[in-house]
């Protein structure tokens, strides 16, 4: 692609990803809501809002177009790790009509400098090229985290249900073997990849099973009916500790209605789809399920394997089905306000098989979140390095609030094994010679 091709790219998605920013805030929500904080778990609204604007300030106009900061004043209420998101209503924040003026002419300024700042499209990672891509994901990263927000709320519904589409044909059901040998895992050429996916290296594993698609409300159901949150022999010793302290019964937004449940989606009260992937459960309630199916949650590693590698070729796929995004293989950008049923878009497959792996909802790992071996901070420490360790496990292939340009199959997420606002489910795996 050449520089004026790839600015016309960077200029679209920019004024795409704003489209989808202000329909999650100024448009659907009056200044009271935007202002108010629906949980400590997340910031207020006009915090998210204000904050893509100036991490595009500070990363598109100071650092790629070298222009003078426009409010140096904000960017420390605007740091979020300056400012937990519990203490962020107490800041003194831009009020939305204000917000939205400045993030606006941030982007006036963005546009109007794009024609004299010079890209390198050889090497997109040390020219202003990569900041442009880091922007618009970060920007639909905030967007699903307003999405989460926005199931937190109480209230009538501010979102509109799109109309969905039918894309189940039979479900996948059962497992995949994966043959034993080596794959390449993460990427060293990716454009788009952060730093926590590169660089690219060989992985050897074992032979294992891992589910042909994500569990569903039936089958977790299941578990709730035989006791599963009631026996601590399913349950890491910390995850029992966090499910009596609550008093978990169930997954996040469910409740006993009569004889059944029901969920809260979005203001809407539903019965529990059966066929749908769980959703909202923490890395403790997946663990628990899978020690109770006689499995175990795959490694990252062999997440990613059964989703990228082509066994005939000899190599790593970008995407479960090939190397180029098509629409109609995932449900993802939320096109949808909730998962597509267990065994939906069987031309999204893997090579293996193996369906969904990108898209519906992020799936728990037994991985703690970790570099790669020769690992590099880039651009700055705080985006992957500062979180390394046990205290985080990683989740892969996004969810249906995910949007296409922010996930592929080396994208990492990680999160507190605890969290459940996020749209989290998870497939089981087990060794070929056991669990």
């Amino acid at each position: 692609m050449d520089e004026h091709a790839l600015k016309e790219l960077i200029a679209d998605e920019l004024g795409r990803v704003r489209d989808r920013s202000l329909g999650l805030t100024t448009e659907v929500l009056d200044e009271a809501e935007l202002t108010s904080q629906v949980s400590p778990l997340m910031s207020p609204l006009v915090w998210d809002l204000a904050h893509v604007g100036n991490y595009e300030e500070l990363w598109l106009l100071r650092e790629a177009a070298g222009i003078e900061p426009m409010r140096p004043e904000i960017d420390t209420l605007y740091d979020a790790f300056e400012h937990p998101r519990a203490e962020r209503p107490s800041l003194p924040l831009l009020p939305p009509g204000e917000a939205r003026a400045y993030i606006e002419t941030v982007r006036a300024k963005v546009l109007d400098s794009l024609s004299s700042v010079r890209f390198d499209t050889d090497a997109p990672l040390t020219s202003g090229g990569f900041v442009y891509g880091m922007v618009v994901q970060h920007e639909h990263m905030h967007d699903e985290t307003m999405l989460a927000t926005h199931q937190l709320r109480k209230g009538a519904p501010a979102l509109l249900e799109p109309p969905g589409e039918a894309v189940r044909t039979s479900p996948a059901g059962g497992e995949v073997l994966i043959e034993a040998g080596p794959f390449q895992m993460g990427t060293s050429g990716d454009p788009w990849a952060y730093d926590n996916e590169r660089p690219g290296h060989i992985v050897d594993l074992p032979s294992y099973y891992i589910d042909a698609e994500p569990v569903t409300n039936a089958a977790y159901l299941a578990f709730m009916e035989a006791g599963g949150y009631d026996d601590p022999r399913w349950w890491d010793p910390k995850g029992w500790e966090w499910r009596t302290a609550g008093g978990k019964q169930a997954p996040a937004f469910w409740t006993r209605e009569g004889t059944g449940w029901v969920r809260r989606r979005f203001g809407r009260t539903e019965p529990v789809p059966q066929a749908e992937p769980v959703q909202h459960v923490s890395w403790y309630e997946a663990d628990a399920y899978a020690r109770w199916a006689g499995k175990r949650l795959p490694t990252e590693a062999e997440w990613e394997k059964a989703a990228r590698w082509d066994p005939a070729a000899g190599r790593s796929r970008r995407y479960p089905w090939g190397d180029v995004y098509e629409d109609g293989r995932a449900n993802l950008g939320q096109r949808m306000l909730r998962p597509s049923e267990a065994g939906s878009y069987e031309k999204g497959a893997s090579a293996y098989g193996v369906r969904q792996m990108i898209g519906d909802v992020w799936e728990w790992t037994s991985s703690d979140f970790h570099g790669y071996p020769g690992f590099r901070s880039f651009p700055y420490k705080e985006y992957s390095e500062v979180f390394f360790g046990p205290d985080y496990k990683v989740l892969r292939g996004g969810s249906w609030a995910t949007h296409p340009l922010a996930v592929r199959g080396t994208f990492r997420n990680w999160d507190y094994p605890i969290r459940r606002q996020i749209f989290t489910g998870f497939r089981c795996a087990r060794s070929a010679g056991g669990s």
